[in-house]
């Protein structure tokens, strides 16, 4: 083998190059090669084709996504009348929970690019909310915190009839609500009613404070009705937000209508539309005329107390055990027991101060008489419809008496 001749410019003797050397040199040659080979092969600044960087390179020197949580992590009096937002401002987002102390959740949707969600509703007022979001790729979640604020005026809705109560065909669905409602469509939107079997109900406003809801004509016996109350955060006023968040049943029984025909004096009591009973009444006398129209039993007394001062008639009469009184409306127009009268005055002459009496015994315990017989087959939510009185018809928001509007008519006090 020859070696090629090394040039000695410093003047120095030339080495002289053993065998042994020449072989170390030669065989150390490969070993720096596949050094040098091993790196350019592993080189993470240039893909195999050398046109760009791996995918290796890539997930290496990538930025962890930068997740923003609105409301911010630890605020203590956030608002509740917008959405929670989560964005990722560098890759995109894989999941998102947002859970509150009060058990709730809020669901939401991602947009296109899964670079932003958004809470389908908005946050309840005075409660923690937990966020937890987790980017594509990352190996930990982003965990942030906020409380929003407690409003600071509310108002409820009470409701008629009770919750898991059975009433007569007639019973509307009445919600009376704590504060004057000014944004009436938004309380409306957040109350809903449904029927089994299924019906269209209708809610109508009786100024600021009541929403009453009924079908067009009266429930089918053995109706469920379930009243949603989604009040919670609404705003019925301003500053004022709603509290309620429940569902609430009530069924409707059978069929009742009562008949009062103050220029025969009787009344017929109809069940499923077949007669049942017809009883001698009075009525009002002409200077107390009775209120004609179709009225609905609001309340019902075994006995009760009476008193011409609480409807405007002075000292007329104060009856402090007034049998088997049934309301009809809230001027205090009763269907009653009456013991004081003569037995003449039923089916002959209309002598009561705008009442509808029927013969009754004092102490409500005799079970033979009118009365008593009207009242045990009565329930909540019956009708009793009163013809020829000689007065107009009764106002419909005069106690639960918004069948005396047309469905034209009651359709036109919806909010929405």
């Amino acid at each position: 083998m020859s070696v090629a001749h090394i040039s000695n410019r410093s003047g120095r003797q030339p080495r002289r190059w053993s065998r042994r050397d020449l072989l170390a040199a030669l065989g150390a040659a490969p070993a720096a090669a596949a050094l040098a080979g091993c790196g350019s092969s592993a080189d993470t600044s240039t893909a195999a084709d050398g046109k760009g960087p791996t995918a290796s390179a890539r997930t290496a020197g990538a930025k962890p996504a930068t997740i923003t949580v609105t409301p911010a992590d630890g605020t203590r009096k956030a608002g509740f009348s917008s959405p929670v937002e989560v964005t990722a401002g560098a890759g995109t987002l894989a999941s998102v929970e947002v859970t509150g102390n009060d058990g709730s959740s809020l669901a939401g949707t991602f947009n296109a690019a899964r670079t932003k969600w958004t809470s389908a509703r908005n946050p309840y007022s005075g409660t923690k909310y937990t966020v937890t979001a987790r980017a594509e790729g990352a190996t930990e979640a982003h965990v942030t915190s906020f409380t929003t604020k407690a409003p600071g005026a509310t108002f409820v809705g009470y409701f008629t009839p009770e919750a898991g109560s059975t009433s007569g065909v007639g019973m509307p669905v009445s919600v009376n609500f704590t504060h004057a409602v000014t944004d009436r469509a938004a309380v409306q939107k957040a109350i809903t009613l449904t029927a089994e079997p299924g019906v269209e109900v209708i809610g109508h406003w009786f100024g600021d404070t009541r929403l009453d809801f009924r079908p067009r004509t009266y429930w089918a016996p053995g109706t469920k009705i379930t009243l949603s109350l989604r009040l919670k955060d609404v705003e019925g006023a301003d500053g004022v937000y709603g509290v309620q968040h429940k569902d609430v049943t009530f069924h409707i029984g059978r069929e009742q209508i009562s008949t009062v025909d103050l220029a025969t004096k009787t009344m017929t009591v109809r069940r499923s539309g077949r007669t049942v009973a017809t009883y001698p009444v009075t009525g009002g006398d002409s200077a107390h005329t009775t209120w004609s129209g179709i009225m609905v039993i609001s309340e019902r007394f075994e006995q009760t107390r009476m008193e011409s001062s609480t409807v405007g008639l002075g000292d007329e009469y104060d009856i402090p055990d007034v049998p088997h009184a049934q309301r009809l409306t809230t001027s205090g127009t009763f269907v009653h027991g009456n013991y004081w009268a003569s037995t003449a005055v039923f089916g002959h002459r209309n002598t009561s101060h705008g009442c509808v009496g029927l013969h009754d015994a004092k102490g409500a315990g005799d079970t033979s008489v009118a009365g008593y017989k009207f009242y045990e087959s009565s329930m909540l939510g019956d009708v009793v419809i009163v013809q020829n009185s000689g007065e107009r018809t009764v106002d419909p928001a005069n106690g639960l008496n918004g069948w005396n509007l047309s469905w034209a008519d009651w359709k036109a006090g919806s909010a929405v």
